[in-house]
């Protein structure tokens, strides 16, 4: 039940988030919301993790680099997202589409793609449950 309410809260933040208008200039970095946390039992040491990125039009994740044992799955729910990931090439998602991150890869891009409409996506990680800092920031090469 407890998860449940956790659950039913962040989609309650989301959709106030989404529903207090545009974004100003200090809002463009993105908006994360923990949505899942499950230990794997069949996999001693290991959680599942999920979150919903927001992005707002024009906002982007700061280059960052994700925990050393996670694995993740990136879909995109809605706009367009584009991504980077290590030095692969850039490219846009839509809804509907999805990429992966392996464990110690480099996210040097991760932005939304339009600067008039607001994108989202569910990140699901697969990580050391021992692992509480999900992202850590790093520099640029752009």
């Amino acid at each position: 039940m407890h998860a449940r309410r956790y659950i039913i809260g962040a989609a309650f933040a989301a959709i106030t988030a989404i529903a207090a208008g545009p974004a100003s200039a200090h809002d463009l970095v993105e908006t994360v919301t923990p949505t899942f946390d499950q230990l794997i039992p069949n996999i001693p040491g290991k959680s599942v993790r999920a979150v919903v990125v927001e992005y707002a039009p024009g906002a982007a994740s700061p280059p960052h680099v994700h925990a050393e044992s996670a694995f993740i799955f990136a879909y995109v729910l809605s706009g367009e997202i584009e991504s980077q990931v290590n030095d692969g090439a850039k490219k846009i998602y839509g809804p509907g589409e999805s990429f992966y991150e392996t464990p110690g890869a480099s996210h040097p891009v991760s932005r939304n793609a339009s600067k008039t409409k607001p994108a989202k996506l569910l990140a699901v990680f697969v990580v050391d449950t021992d692992e509480h800092e999900l992202t850590t920031p790093t520099k640029t090469k752009e």
